[in-house]
């Protein structure tokens, strides 16, 4: 499995906020590569036909109550039956806490044993949620990404056509910074595309003759954001003078990110373009879109009235 991508378990006690029962075992050491958990409650029953070892075990009610009622002899066979398994790790649901025989089975077969306080069944949904979303298809883009009246803009164009100072005067104008130059995307389902920052250049954006600004600082939290879906993609091109623009907007356009056709509009730069203006107009609009309205189509829609109108005045005459 190697080839594939995993996500660790000391990236997954970290977005889950686990306790780490095994603490001498290294968590950066141990992945898992599905985006599904295992509760092992036929398993501790002695079933493994068809076990997937290969998913996050998650030890809850059933579980726990199962195993108080048993024989220490009986618990101490259970668990080397189980963690001789290959298993990316165990978690304690509801505050329950592993006994000693069980930290001492995870660490002769070093798998990793977490806890958190939360409801079983709850927290199963949450991760599964988070596995999904590491585990996406991804591709890295360079480009801006803004949150605009919720809309996800991805700014794209050459370097040095003005991406980042059209995101700086969106910022200033309310909408909030998702990340500048480079935007790491992933596929969460057929439907979902979510842009985030590296960790490192995140709320950070570059400005040509000035430098580096922290956006969070400068600005304040509330014109930052750590992810957003990407709706709309908006490339900036250089004005040139023998180039068809679309006008009308009859028909959308599309970019294709991730086997997925994201609608995109090709704005061309020139001096005197209020570009920020032009981005919210965009997000609008697109938002107008998806609630079932288009412009375009609604002008089209009365000029055919009036020219209809037109002929029938005619006949009568």
């Amino acid at each position: 499995m190697s080839d594939k991508k995993g996500v660790s378990m000391a990236k997954m006690a970290h977005l889950m906020d686990l306790k780490v029962f095994t603490e001498n075992i290294d968590l950066k050491q141990h992945k898992t590569y599905v985006a599904d958990v295992n509760r092992p409650a036929l398993q501790i029953a002695g079933y493994y036909d068809h076990f997937d070892n290969a998913r996050i075990q998650l030890i809850g009610t059933v579980e726990q109550t199962y195993l108080d009622k048993q024989t220490q002899e009986k618990k101490i066979e259970i668990y080397n039956q189980l963690l001789s398994y290959k298993i990316p790790c165990v978690i304690f649901c509801r505050d329950f806490k592993p006994d000693e025989d069980f930290l001492k089975a995870a660490e002769k077969n070093d798998i990793p044993v977490m806890g958190t306080n939360r409801n079983t069944s709850a927290f199963m949904a949450e991760l599964i949620g988070v596995l999904n979303e590491q585990l996406a298809p991804s591709v890295t883009l360079h480009g801006v990404l803004v949150d605009v009246y919720g809309e996800g803009l991805l700014i794209t164009g050459e370097s040095g056509i003005g991406k980042s100072e059209a995101a700086l005067e969106l910022i200033k104008r309310g909408h909030r910074l998702v990340t500048d130059d480079v935007v790491e995307i992933r596929k969460i389902n057929e439907h979902t595309l979510i842009g985030t920052s590296p960790d490192i250049t995140r709320y950070f954006i570059e400005l040509r003759g000035i430098g580096i600004l922290d956006v969070k600082t400068l600005f304040g939290v509330e014109c930052v954001k750590e992810k957003q879906s990407i709706d709309l993609v908006i490339n900036l091109q250089t004005y040139k003078e023998d180039f068809q623009y679309d006008r009308l907007g009859m028909e959308d356009e599309y970019t294709d990110i991730l086997g997925m056709q994201v609608v995109s509009h090709n704005l061309p730069i020139r001096p005197g373009r209020n570009l920020a203006v032009i981005c919210e107009a965009a997000a609008v609009n697109h938002r107008q879109k998806k609630m079932g309205y288009n412009a375009a189509k609604e002008l089209y829609r009365r000029v055919q009235a009036n020219m209809t109108r037109f002929s029938d005045e005619d006949e009568e005459e």
